[in-house]
């Protein structure tokens, strides 16, 4: 029996106790037709604020108001600082594409409200509307893509390594597979790849990367691996004591691809287009590279422009 069935039960009932003369208690009566009026107007509104369905990204930008997911601990890329401020790359391309959705459709610009989004709950904050859209160095692979829909490629990065400075005995890939110590977060696809093709490597897993470039610091391990962005972030971060190498294949080839995405609700196409639309001006208009260069430093290459809108590379490999 839905909320509104059992209303007009209850007022059926009211209304043929009336007929009969039986209203003798005329406070009970109102007490009913109080109770009845409050569960057929107050229901719409408690099964609106329990929705848990993917929002819109131009209707929530319309409306004034956006939530926003982003990593709060990756130095360049996403950090929430100790006077909760949210700085990066992906805050920045965030504001950007906002910002150029609202004034392209003549919109006052919305609030803005961050919420941390740890890699395993993505795509589950989308789905239950709890975030409009994701921006928190969001790989974009199949598995992904079939769960959420995606804005970009904005950025395209590959795996290297975090090394001390000074080392100089560490400028390759193949460098490693000398009984090296390489660390990297628990579980992830970037060390294990690397233990893979280069059994001689001790592979060392922590909880987090900060943790890894403590350890790297205090030359426990020889060597982090994990995507480019996020060691140049922490290279800015300690300058002068940590350099970026990279890693590619003999042929020449990066030893991976990862294409960042702006992650929002599923099929919510006029979305996608308006977020494309606002990353190929922000390529355009210069402002992708000055993000960069801010929360990156000057040494990261920003490369040429991705193919925005294109996700055709999901299709290979």
């Amino acid at each position: 029996m839905t909320r509104i069935q059992f209303a007009g039960r209850h007022f059926g009932q009211f209304v043929t106790y009336f007929r009969r003369g039986t209203c003798r208690r005329h406070t009970r009566v109102r007490a009913m037709m109080a109770a009845v009026t409050a569960l057929v107007f107050v229901t719409p509104t408690l099964t609106a604020c329990g929705s848990s369905e993917p929002v819109s990204v131009l209707d929530e930008i319309k409306a004034g108001h956006i939530v926003v997911g982003t990593k709060y601990d990756q130095p360049g890329m996403g950090m929430r600082t100790p006077d909760k401020k949210f700085v990066g790359v992906d805050p920045d391309v965030s504001r950007y594409v906002i910002d150029h959705i609202a004034e392209k459709n003549g919109w006052d610009k919305p609030k803005i409200t961050w919420r941390e989004t740890p890699s395993a709950q993505r795509e589950t904050l989308i789905k239950n509307g709890e975030v409009g859209m994701i921006t928190a160095t969001y790989s974009i692979n199949k598995g992904r893509a079939n769960a959420v829909a995606f804005g970009g490629p904005y950025l395209v990065t590959h795996q290297a390594l975090l090394v001390r400075d000074k080392d100089t005995g560490i400028k390759s890939l193949t460098d490693l597979n000398k009984g090296k110590r390489l660390c990297s977060v628990s579980g992830s696809t970037p060390a294990q790849k690397v233990k893979e093709a280069l059994p001689e490597v001790q592979l060392q897993e922590f909880d987090s990367y900060s943790s890894c470039v403590e350890a790297l610091h205090q030359k426990k391990v020889d060597a982090l691996t994990t995507d480019a962005t996020i060691l140049y972030g922490f290279a800015t971060q300690y300058p002068g004591e940590f350099r970026v190498v990279d890693m590619k294949q003999d042929d020449g080839s990066w030893w991976t691809d990862e294409h960042y995405g702006i992650g929002h609700a599923k099929g919510d196409t006029k979305s996608t287009e308006a977020i494309n639309d606002a990353l190929k001006d922000m390529w355009a208009s210069g402002a992708y590279a000055s993000i960069v260069h801010k929360n990156l430093g000057n040494d990261f290459p920003v490369g040429d422009e991705p193919a925005i809108g294109d996700l055709s590379f999901l299709q290979k490999g």
